[in-house]
This record gives structure tokens, sequence and C-alpha cells, in this order.
């Protein structure tokens, strides 16, 4: 199984007479990473949109704050002109590069095959960091939902031993296996977004078109707005670290990230379009949680508690497979050979012990942060990561412009470009916007990347732990578009 010049009808986009493909690998099978000696199962289309959904949203729980920072107009607007500049793009890329590339390892592959080794190693740094700083929120925003029936779980040693227990037990399903955890997202799925289903019923009566349209240009909240849009509509990118755990991802995942879009975008509008239209204005009263209120209002208690579980169980969705990504990710960079080979070893069950160990360990240390101070880091860390992925989407368009991509963006080399403008106008609006601290922190977790490849490449000159690269996997640098036999391999 290697990426190789061919001439026979498999699936693939011409290249003067010949066709750049994974050989052995058509429409109907399984990504290139498949082994008949792995007897766990792959994720099919359901599990994957839900899992995507996760990655992205887990439904309208946080987006609170864009009322608050800038009222009900703009951040209606916000939620369905940000998705077209930011998410759309992102997605596109996504569906694009992951069918290109079907393997674990993401984004992480598609920047090294750009740009060479060492700035995808940096990529897979900022967005491992980055994903675990947005993981370690997922427990205390449970525990936030809980303090209110149990009071001891608001601070002090009750709540610190409460982060580690329920990390422990989240951590334990994800080793059990990526299956087990997209059937898991999409039972919380529903579960989460069935009560602002109903909500939107009993709301009817109340609700005031009026109240949609209040702005006040002189009150907003630039910095707390674009971040809660960001933080809300991003990590589309997430879902390529398990395209080689994807039944036929190159069938799959576009139409799985197609569904997905549609399903954030809805899971996000309807439910600030029901919360502003159905109660008078109280901006100050938008933060974490006051959809809860706003369902006992329109609902009664019992809608409230609904409510209430169904962020705790979204905040458990959004932890699983963030964690899944990051995981599987590390396993990508072993099996390139840009980590110890320890992290490309698989359980039982397929999935990355050591990575996984990883992720957990670094979600306890960082669960300390505040709310305000995790969005901003990973925000920050994440742009970084994003402008290379940018970089990374158009140079494989103009250097290998006739590999297979199972799924292409009917644009060319100027549209792929002019598609990168807007988002990467978001980005550099969204770091200027960062405080003091948060810059400090960040570039100094980027310097220590830039340094730790190095180091990584000198612990595996002197052979203190092992390193080895998968033979299975597809290296763009050795394409001769002039030579038929030639195969991509390491």
């Amino acid at each position: 199984m290697k990426l190789r010049i061919t001439t026979n009808k498999q699936t693939s986009i011409p290249m003067g007479g010949y066709n750049v493909e994974y050989a052995g690998i058509n429409e109907e099978q399984h990504s290139p990473r498949t082994n008949p000696s792995h007897s766990y199962k792959k994720i099919s289309l359901l599990p994957l949109i839900f899992l995507i959904f996760y990655e992205v949203s887990g439904g309208p729980f946080g987006v609170e704050d864009s009322v608050k920072a800038a009222g009900p107009l703009l951040a209606l607007i916000g939620f369905l002109v940000f998705p077209f500049i930011w998410s759309v793009p992102e997605a596109l890329i996504t569906a694009e590069m992951g069918t290109m590339f079907p393997e674990d390892g993401g984004y992480v592959v598609w920047v090294s095959s750009a740009l060479g080794q060492y700035w995808g190693f940096q990529q897979g740094w900022m967005k491992w960091l980055s994903g675990v700083i947005d993981n370690a929120l997922y427990p205390v925003l449970f525990l936030d939902y809980l303090k209110s029936g149990f009071p001891a779980l608001g601070d002090g040693y009750p709540r610190i031993l409460a982060v580690v227990g329920l990390t422990v037990a989240l951590t334990y399903m994800n080793f059990r296996g990526l299956t087990i955890v997209g059937w898991v997202a999409v039972l919380l799925g529903v579960f989460s977004i069935l009560p602002f289903v109903i909500m939107g019923f009993v709301s009817v009566p109340k609700i005031d078109p009026a109240r949609w349209l209040v702005v006040d240009l002189h009150i907003v909240d630039w910095n707390l707005y674009l971040n809660t849009l960001f933080w809300n509509l991003n990590y589309w990118d997430s879902i390529s670290t398990l395209a080689g755990e994807v039944d036929n991802p190159k069938k799959t995942l576009p139409k799985a990230l197609f569904y997905a879009l549609i399903f954030v975008i809805c899971g996000y509008f309807f439910p600030l379009l029901i919360g502003t239209g159905a109660v008078p204005l109280n901006r100050d009263l938008w933060t974490d949680g006051y959809f809860s209120d706003i369902a006992k209002i329109v609902g009664g208690v019992w809608l409230r508690w609904w409510v209430q579980a169904g962020a705790a169980m979204s905040n458990m969705g959004m932890f699983v497979t963030e964690m899944s990504s990051d995981s599987f990710q590390l396993l990508g960079m072993a099996e390139r050979g840009m980590l110890p080979e320890f992290f490309a070893k698989r359980s039982r069950y397929g999935t990355p012990v050591i990575g996984i160990l990883f992720s957990a360990s670094g979600v306890v240390l960082l669960s300390q942060l505040t709310f305000q101070e995790i969005v901003a880091a990973e925000n920050f860390l994440y742009c970084f990561g994003m402008i290379l992925e940018f970089i990374a989407f158009v140079r494989l368009r103009m250097l290998y412009p006739a590999v297979s991509r199972p799924y292409k963006i009917p644009v060319g080399t100027v549209g792929a470009v002019l598609m990168c403008v807007p988002p990467t106008i978001l980005i550099c609006v969204v770091l200027a916007l960062s405080t003091l601290k948060v810059m400090a922190i960040s570039v100094f977790a980027i310097l220590f990347g830039l340094v730790l490849q190095p180091f990584l490449k000198y612990v595996e000159k002197k052979r203190w732990v092992s390193f080895s690269t998968s033979a299975d996997l597809p290296d763009l640098h050795n394409v001769d578009e002039n030579d038929e036999s030639l195969c991509l391999s390491e």
C-alpha cells in the first residue's frame, strides 16, 4: 500500500496520462492504514458526524458571551456570517486534504508534505498543545454545571479530586476504542440538543422579534465577541487526525463534514434566536449557563434541569472526542518518525495508549486555568497552526496539482489563495486583540516547540530512544512526474 504513479483506473485525478494515488486502495476500500491484523472497527458516517460536532461545537453551551459582548443582533449575525468566513473554508480544506492523506496525523502530514518535517512538527506541537488546553476546560465546565446542586464541588480538594476522577473515567472510555467514543457522542448529542428543540416550541408565544434587533456599537467588547465566535466555530480540522480510523474516508469524510457544518450552525443560531427573542434583554445575565435560566422561564424547572444535564453531558462528549484527536495525532506523528515509536503502540482496542496518557496528564495539569485564559491561550496557538495549514494547502496545490484528491475544492490556485484571505485576516485580528499575558505564554510555548524538535532529533541520533517511520505512508517529496514506476513511499 504505497502512493505511486499508475496507469490503472482507480479513483484519482488525471495527471497527463498518469494518476497519483494510494495504490491498491479504491473507493470501496478503507484507508491506507488498514491492517488485517487489527480487529477493531472503523468509524462509520453517523458517529463521524457527531465526532465532528463535538470537536467543533457540542451545542450552544458557551455562546452566551456573544450576547453579553455585543447584544442580540450582532450575536445572531455573527453565528450566520462567521461560518462563511472561517468554518466553511476550514471544513473544505479539511475535506480536500483529509482525503488526499487519509491517515492518522492529519494536518501534521499536510504541513510536513508542503514545508518539511521541521514545520510539520511545529504544527503538531502547537495543535496538540492547543487541543490539550481546550480539553482542560471541559471537566471544569462539567463541575460548574453541577456545583449548584453540589456546592462542595465549587472549590478546594473535593473539586480537584472530582476533576481528576472525571478525567480518569473519560480517559478510560477513550482507551476502550474509538468506535465506542463515536456512538457515545451520538447518544450525548441527541440528549444535549433535544431540550432546545422542545424549548423552541414552548417559547413561541413569548417571542418578540423586536428583541433580535437590539444593538449598540458603542458598548461592544470586540475581544470577547470575536474570541467567543472563534472558539465556538473552529477545530474543523481536528477530525483529520482520525482519518486513518474512518471507514472509506475518501467518501465518508467529506459527507460527514458537510452534514456536521449544517448541524453546528443550526445548533448555535436557533437556540440564540429562541433565547434572545423569548426573554427581555439583560446583557449582564448572558454568561455561561444562562440558557438553563431561559429554559426555566419558558418551560419550567424540568426543562432547566434537562438543559443543565445536557450541558454537562456535552462537556463529556467534547472531552472524549478532543482527547481522541489529540492522542491519535501523536500516534500519527510517531508513524512519521517525529516522535519516539512507543507513541505509535496501540492497545488491543486499537487506541494509542501513550498518546492518551500524555493528553490526560496535560488536561489535569492545565485544569486550574480560568475559562477566559483557556479560550484565549488556545485561540492564540490555534491561529498560528491554521496559518501553517493555509500555507500548506496552497503550496501543495502549486507543487502537486495532479496528486489524487478524491474530494477537490472546485477552484484553481488563485481561488485557493483568495479563499484563505478572509480567515487569515480574521486570524490577524484575533492575535492583535490578545492580552499581553496570553501572548507571552503562547509565544513561550511556540519557542519551546522550535527547540523541542532539534532536541528530539539529537535524541534519535544518540539512540537514547527508538524512532521509526512506517513504510506504508506516502511521501510527496519523492514525486517524479516523469517516472511512471516511481512509488511515493518513505
